[in-house]
């Protein structure tokens, strides 16, 4: 059993209060119900593009679940077989089930049905709804048993939103026409942008310099070579 590693990058755990809703804000409500004492263990299915906040959002569900001292199981990709059940789990989550190869799906597939057996919440993600998964059809058909929820892009003003209050969390200066070179050139969901915005951070740092448009393509062109830039041109 794996427990699941919150802290993400930037050391702040993620939760419910720091997603940005925009268009989500009925799946939002939806995972916040789903952790109070006595709901329902019905299944949980996240799905939309990379970047709209899926993992953020399951990490969520997660950090609460473990702060009411719940015991979490998370698989994803990365994890190696094999995926064994816990009975001591309150919450299973599977994140990015549309690159699970053939043993990982069976091996979903059972931790599945070993969960909703003994009442266990599932929560689960993908890039595509249920139906539309590349994956074997038992464990497809599970994934849409309960709440099947599309999770949608924020909105330039949303992401500029994003931007803006984790650079004041952090002390940082975010000039407009910073936020508007990153907003307009580079990959423009959440995922690569916070990277972004973490490695424009240390390297602003390293070189004691302010966060500027030339400090960022001066980052970009020292990285480029590794294949690390996330330029969209």
């Amino acid at each position: 059993m794996k427990q699941i590693p919150l802290p993400i990058a930037s050391g702040v755990p993620p939760s419910f209060d720091s997603f940005v809703a925009g268009g989500n804000a009925m799946a939002l409500a939806q995972l916040r119900a789903a952790c109070e004492p006595g709901a329902a263990t019905t299944p949980l299915y996240l799905w939309g593009e990379q970047g709209t906040g899926k993992t953020h959002l399951l990490r969520a569900l997660a950090h609460d679940a473990q702060a009411r001292g719940g015991r979490v199981g998370w698989f994803d990709v990365s994890q190696p077989l094999p995926w064994v059940h816990d009975d001591a789990w309150t919450l299973l989550v599977l994140d990015g089930c549309e690159g699970y190869d053939a043993p990982r799906q069976h091996a979903a597939f059972t931790l599945f049905v070993e969960a909703t057996t003994q009442a266990v919440l599932v929560a689960a993600s993908g890039r595509w709804p249920p139906v539309d998964l590349p994956l074997r059809d038992d464990l497809r058909s599970r994934l849409g048993w309960g709440h099947v929820m599309a999770v949608q892009a924020l909105s330039d003003a949303e992401s500029r939103a994003v931007l803006r209050r984790e650079a004041d969390r952090r002390g940082l200066f975010l000039s407009d026409e910073v936020m508007d070179h990153l907003l307009h050139r580079y990959a423009r969901d959440l995922k690569h942008l916070m990277a972004l915005l973490d490695r424009l951070d240390e390297f602003a740092m390293v070189h004691k310099r302010s966060l500027t448009v030339p400090l960022l393509r001066q980052m970009l062109a020292e990285t480029s070579d590794a294949g690390h830039s996330g330029a969209l041109f």
